[in-house]
This record gives structure tokens, sequence and C-alpha cells, in this order.
């Protein structure tokens, strides 16, 4: 029988990712992603309830005190229909950006007992509020069908704008991950600043508010683009917003390669800080 020989050497400069490290790893991310699922519901008194409650109540409000209240224009769509095309996308954002925020100084143990790509912590975060993220799709497809709007051919880039959600809620769950370990003070901040960001995203009222030579600007936005474009998608009210999306789409792959970047070159001191 041969011998194997395992040869471990310190990396030298910086790797944005290794594709092959990570594949490798591929079991350890299933399991984390398991895991994350079964301590968030296996062990509530409402389980998977919670990820329908939280956004239906969340549209309730909306619906009564921007809809009603501040009577902001929804195209001329039901305004709980038209939030909840905002928020869908939303709630995943939020979601996956406080878990993977959280994910490196939580398994502090585990960072420095054993050595695996550090980078499947954020993902596995991300990859498990995407159970939350169908959920709310499905609650979507019941509006639908309440409201009588009948899907329209724009329901055919549904997947180009799922991918765009994950590329930009990776950039800055990657970089605020990261970042966590360093600055414990993120970890506190961060259920406020998302709060904040919410609003300056169009969950609660449309791009056309936005004056005309200030949308390009109001674009830089990473999730600009996607929220408009998922509105679009379903709803087929307006037509794509494509130069909207694509400067979003361009500041959200920016923001993950200097995201991975920033990983990368803090990665090393993990295992000494968390």
């Amino acid at each position: 029988m041969k011998n194997t020989v395992i040869i471990i050497e310190k990396r030298r400069g910086t790797q944005l990712i290794n594709l092959r490290e990570l594949i490798d790893y591929k079991d350890l991310l299933y399991f984390l992603v398991v895991r994350g699922v079964k301590a968030r519901y296996a062990q509530s008194i409402l389980g998977v309830g919670w990820a329908v409650i939280q956004p239906l109540l969340t549209m309730l409000i909306f619906t009564v005190i921007f809809g009603r209240l501040a009577k902001i224009d929804s195209e001329g769509v039901p305004y709980a229909l038209f939030s909840f095309c905002g928020l869908m996308p939303w709630t995943y954002f939020s979601g996956a950006i406080s878990e993977a925020t959280n994910s490196l100084t939580t398994n502090a143990n585990m960072l420095s007992k054993v050595y695996f790509p550090r980078l499947i912590l954020p993902l596995a975060a991300i990859v498990t509020k995407l159970l939350d993220f169908f959920i709310t799709v499905l609650i979507l497809c019941a509006l639908l069908v309440i409201f009588r709007f009948p899907p329209t051919f724009q329901l055919i880039y549904f997947p180009i704008l799922m991918v765009l959600l994950l590329i930009t809620s990776m950039g800055p769950s990657i970089l605020l991950a990261a970042w966590a370990v360093q600055y414990r003070d993120i970890k506190y901040a961060i259920t406020f600043i998302v709060q904040i960001l919410m609003y300056a995203a169009p969950v609660v009222y449309p791009l056309s508010i936005i004056p005309e030579n200030y949308r390009t600007l109001y674009s830089l936005n990473p999730m600009v683009g996607v929220i408009e474009g998922f509105r679009s998608c379903i709803l087929g009210v307006t037509p794509m917003p494509w130069s909207v999306i694509a400067t979003s789409a361009l500041v959200a792959l920016l923001l993950l390669v200097y995201g991975l970047y920033s990983f990368s070159r803090l990665e090393r001191t993990f295992a000494d800080v968390a």
C-alpha cells in the first residue's frame, strides 16, 4: 500500500478564493447548513412558521403605514403585493448579512482547533437563509393568486435575479464577517445598520419617485437593481430596469471581489483574535 504524504505550506500572497479547497470541504458546508436549519427551526415552537409570520406581518404593517396612511404610490398594484415583492429579496439579503457577520465569532472554537477553509462559515450562513427565501416565494405565489395577478413573460428573468441576489448578499456578508472578528462593535451594530439600509432601497416605495438625474447615483446601492428587477419580473407592470440592474450588478461584483480580498488578507489572524 502506497503511503500518502501531505505537505502543509504557508500560503504566499493573497488568493481571493480556492475553489478546489472549497469543493474538498463540501461535506462540511453541507453539515453546517443542516445544523443551521435545525438550530433555527427544530428547537423553536413555531418552527418554519417564523419564516411565514415575519414577512406577512411586516407586509401588513407597511400596507397600513405606507400604503393607507402615507399613500405611497404602488404603480397601480395593491400595496400589499407591491411591498411584499420588495420584502422578499430584502428579507433574504438582511438575514444573510446578519447570520454571516456573526458566523466566525460564534464558531470561534472551531477556528482555533482545526483547519478548514474559513470562508465556509459565512457561505453556510448565506446558503442556510435560502430556505427562508423559498418559503417567501411560496407565500408570494399565494398572494399572486389572491390578488389575481397572472405571471408574465418577464418571469423568465427570475433565475438571473436570483443569482444577482446571491452575489449581492455574498460581498458585504463576507466582508463584514472578516471585520467582525477584528472589530466586535460590528456584531452589535449590524442589526441597526440593516434597518437603516432598508430605507435606502426601494422596498416601501418605487424607484419612480427618485428624480431622474439622481437614479444612476441611487442605483449604486446594489439592492436597488435587485428589488426593482424582482418587482418588474414578478408583477410585469413596468419594463425590466436593465440599466439600473447593470449598475447595481457591477457594484455587487466589486463588493464581492473586495470582500474576498479582505477576507483572504485577514484570514490568517482569525484563530488568534477570535
